[in-house]
């Protein structure tokens, strides 16, 4: 059984997850003034096939955050969601009863609001993995776009394919309670590590 393997059997990534999700989550509470709640029902490795399907297909619209890892790691990470949840929960942070999804990509201050959740999100998982693993690894400033997601997930895998065909996967689920009616968010985090990274991570989780 070799790493990749061993660590989707023995679901440490998702226990890591679940970690970053729970510190995000406390982040994201306190930063709306509401009680959010994350967890994840799966993290595991994937090629790069079964990302693209994950996330709908290469000519799925969808919402992502993108940002670069930095420090002693280095790769790409997507927060992508669908165009309906990135809609539903944007409007139940700002709330904003005139965001829709046709006007989602122009709105200003809700593409600030999912830049900014993609953020704290990215960098709660990245904290959880970096204690984990005892390297110092941090996310660069996050952009956001909204197009089909062969579009945006090309330019993270431009130069890394060429080296490696597998990211981490981390499916994501927020869920909101506010006035006892529980609203729930669905997406899926994407960490593509550089080869060398990548092996200094199969390496120090396989350890584990």
């Amino acid at each position: 059984m070799n790493n990749i393997e061993k660590l989707n059997e023995l679901d440490l990534l998702k226990e890591l997850g679940n970690i970053g999700a729970g510190n995000a989550a406390t982040a994201l509470s306190q930063l709306v003034d509401k009680e959010i709640n994350m967890n994840v029902p799966l993290a595991r490795i994937v090629s790069f096939n079964e990302m693209m399907d994950l996330m709908g297909g290469s000519d799925r619209p969808v919402a992502a955050v993108f940002l670069r890892m930095e420090g002693e790691l280095s790769g790409s990470l997507f927060f992508v969601l669908s165009i309906e949840d990135a809609t539903k929960l944007v409007k139940q942070l700002i709330q904003d009863n005139q965001l829709t999804e046709q006007n989602l990509p122009s709105h200003e201050l809700g593409l600030s609001a999912l830049q900014e959740v993609g953020n704290i999100i990215s960098a709660h998982y990245l904290t959880a993995l970096s204690e984990c693993i005892g390297l110092v690894v941090t996310p660069s400033v996050p952009e956001v776009t909204i197009d089909m997601v062969g579009a945006i997930v090309v330019t993270g895998l431009l130069e890394i394919s060429q080296f490696s065909d597998h990211s981490i996967f981390i499916d994501t689920e927020l869920t909101e309670t506010t006035d006892n009616l529980i609203q729930k968010t669905k997406g899926h985090f994407f960490l593509i590590p550089y080869p060398d990274s990548f092996e200094k991570i199969l390496a120090a989780l396989g350890e584990k």
